[in-house]
């Protein structure tokens, strides 16, 4: 489950570098990533956080993959591939992020 869920690509912009971490480790389960992602922000649209992701994913290693996979226990996977793991991903990072503008803040 996300604890980040429908924040909005400009609301993710703007998190500190240490909250914009946090929500993306619940997206892939490794902080290398989460922080490659997160030091290269603000991000113009939704597309450019998403080829970041899918360009860091393909520098894990075999037991990054592996870890992140095994941290996916409620995530339906067909197999233990990058294009799987980037599928998983981009699906929670879509879940993040809900509609463009986010949901509001209550």
């Amino acid at each position: 489950m996300l604890m980040h869920r429908g924040i909005g690509l400009d609301r993710f912009n703007a998190m500190t570098h240490s909250r914009a971490v946090h929500a993306l480790f619940e997206a892939c389960c490794n902080v290398t990533w989460a922080a490659k992602i997160a030091a290269d922000r603000p991000y113009a649209d939704r597309d450019a956080l998403l080829a970041k992701a899918d360009i860091e994913l393909l520098a894990l290693s075999q037991s990054d993959l592996d870890r992140a996979f095994d941290a996916f226990v409620h995530e339906q996977v067909s197999q233990r591939s990058v294009t799987e793991l980037a599928r998983v991903v981009r699906d929670r990072i879509d879940r993040m992020l809900g509609p463009a503008e986010g949901y509001p803040e209550y």
